[in-house]
């Protein structure tokens, strides 16, 4: 019998408490303040155009449009994180839309108008410009210079890099289409009597109630379904962009145009799938475990994340606590860095209120704080997605603090390592003390949040990295993309990792493409949550041989930023990444934990 709870409105953002929020007003203290720079900033980008054709004169002339261009650059990093922040903690609230899009117009202009720079630094003589990225005062640039180089054979001539720079505001355009369909005009029904949002659909389909589970799964899906056909047209679209400009660019493909620049082979992601793909009948035995600790006749979609045991509630203050002290391997100046970034620094919003968007990210703030949005509902999921995004903004603090903005940042395959290495060391920290306490309530809760995390980045992850991956090719060779066929490849996708161990209900399972719109419209970005866990868990087993040298050696991956090309970071910090090894022994763990939830059913069943 489903438990009929009283419907309830969420807050209006202007009446969730202040602490729960991020200090965005260290940004802009106003919108006014905010507005105004949007009044000088189109200007201020325009006077870049005075460098065209002066680059080559000399190392001097170099330097001044190198120290223009970054000091822009950075104030407009700030400029638009300001604005697409507000825009994700109110997707209803229409002059924060306007804002976001009025900065992405801006942020385009500024490619077009620095559209020259590249061209005309490939045109001069390498021995000349090699000569000048040595001279002392270009140092701060001669990461950025080196990487432009390396790309020498893929950037066209100045008109059509102007040409190539002007779009990118239109062939933005889909991915703001999509998450608005989502977050301003769908309606998911309700679960149990609650409404069913963007901030809450997780916490209801861990329900452990199973008809307030399928009504959240159902609804969230039939929402989705409802609008496929424009889903499906807006992300053909975005796909169709990324072909053609990798095309006007001469790679040979989409994929290779995305990963070359930073050195990553695309046999990485190739590998990454074909282990996935080997390792499937290990979340086959999982699913059959879930299903008799559920005691289910058939395990569903909706009761893939159901509570194995009742769950453990967690407040914010306690999470902070639980990585403060999983974190104190890496040393007391971290955990009192991070304690204050998650508490008097407000560094996080976690508050939950109307028009939210769903899912979590840190962002740099430009160089203001290292913010963390996300949505507390006071699980151990919500400490798990604390734990992911403060790995992020501690990785974003202290690379900034090492170099300056001029270096580039590091890379999503970077960023996804320091990530889940969080979650990875503050889990086994956990695990240790539920075991010592012979809490097994605990220890299943824990290693139930563990298969979570690896659901989300082991399971869905790698099914969205083989979706987009086929799509492009589909698009590569001429094909096209209709709701139908996106809905079908994904169901099809998702089946080998179900095998017989989940009931499918195909239609709704098909459209968890649609749900993920801001990893698919980042362009290969869902495969690095795979290899992130892998490279994370990896760094974490080399703390058992030696924390002292385990941990120099990542805090130094950390600072290092993008300093060095996510492939060498790894390596330099003991992870071979071009091995299938850290994808194998990820999975071990995985099985590992398979295999004591197992264990504690069969004790459980005696």
């Amino acid at each position: 019998m489903t438990t009929i709870q009283p419907v309830v409105s969420l807050p209006k953002r202007h009446e969730v408490p202040r602490e729960q929020t991020w200090d965005i007003e260290a940004m802009y203290a106003t919108p006014q303040a905010w507005e105004a720079d949007a009044e000088a900033l189109p200007a201020d980008i325009d006077a870049l155009a005075a460098y065209s054709g002066t680059l080559g004169q000399n190392s001097a002339a170099l330097l001044a449009y190198l120290q223009a261009e970054s000091e822009l650059e950075l104030r407009l990093t700030r400029f638009f994180s300001y604005a697409s922040m507000n825009a994700s903690v109110d997707g209803r609230d229409a002059e924060a839309a306007a804002r976001r899009d009025r900065a992405s117009g801006i942020a385009a202009r500024y490619g077009s108008v620095t559209a020259f720079a590249r061209p005309e630094l490939l045109a001069l003589d390498e021995a000349t410009l090699a000569g000048w990225i040595a001279q002392p005062e270009l140092e701060p640039f001669r990461i950025r210079l080196e990487r432009i180089l390396r790309q020498k054979p893929h950037v066209r001539s100045a008109e059509v890099e102007e040409l190539l720079g002007a779009v990118q505001a239109p062939f933005s355009s889909e991915r703001g289409i999509h998450p608005a369909l989502v977050n301003m005009d769908l309606r998911f029904g309700t679960a149990g009597g609650t409404p069913v949002t963007q901030g809450n659909v997780d916490r209801l389909t861990t329900d452990p109630d199973r008809e307030i589970r399928r009504q959240a799964w159902e609804g969230y899906a039939d929402a989705h379904l409802a609008v496929q056909h424009a889903q499906a047209a807006a992300y053909s679209t975005n796909v169709r962009q990324n072909v053609f400009l990798a095309r006007a660019r001469r790679y040979p493909d989409a994929i290779t145009a995305t990963l070359a620049p930073d050195r990553i082979p695309t046999d990485v992601v190739t590998t990454l799938l074909d282990t996935y793909r080997a390792h499937t009948p290990t979340w086959h035995r999982y699913w059959k475990v879930r299903r008799e600790w559920l005691k289910l006749p058939e395990l569903r979609e909706y009761d893939v994340k159901a509570s194995l045991v009742p769950p453990v509630p967690v407040d914010y203050a306690q999470a902070v606590e639980w990585l403060a002290e999983g974190m104190a391997p890496l040393g007391p100046d971290y955990v009192t860095e991070m304690r204050a970034g998650l508490t008097t620094e407000r560094w996080v919003d976690y508050a939950e209120n109307d028009g939210k968007r769903q899912g979590a990210y840190s962002s740099g703030g430009g160089r203001v704080k290292p913010y963390i949005f996300m949505t507390w509902n006071g699980t151990l999921a919500s400490y798990s997605t604390l734990a992911h995004e403060i790995g992020h903004s501690m990785h974003s603090l202290l690379s900034a603090r090492e170099y300056p903005f001029s270096v580039p940042r590091y890379t999503l395959f970077h960023a996804e390592v320091a990530s889940n290495f969080n979650q990875a060391m503050v889990r086994q920290h956990l695990l240790k003390g539920a075991r010592e306490a012979g809490d097994t309530h605990m220890e299943v809760a824990l290693i139930e949040e563990a298969l979570g995390n690896f659901h989300r980045y082991f399971f869905i992850m790698p099914t969205l990295a083989a979706f987009e991956l086929e799509a492009y090719r589909r698009v590569e060779a001429g094909g096209s993309l209709s709701a139908p066929d996106l809905n079908t490849l994904t169901a099809d996708l998702l089946a080998e990792g179900y095998g017989d161990g989940v009931t499918m209900d195909r239609d709704r399972s098909g459209i968890l493409w649609a749900q993920f719109s801001t990893h698919l419209y980042a362009n290969f970005y869902a495969y690095q949550y795979a290899t992130g866990i892998s490279a994370a868990h990896q760094l974490l087993s080399q703390f058992d041989a030696d924390p002292d040298a385990a941990r120099e050696r990542y805090l130094t991956f950390l600072k290092s930023g993008g300093s060095l090309d996510p492939i060498d970071a790894l390596k330099a910090a003991g992870v071979d990444m071009l091995s299938p090894e850290p994808v194998q022994a990820t999975f071990r763990t995985l099985a590992g934990y398979v295999d004591r939830l197992e264990e504690l059913l069969r004790e459980r069943q005696n």
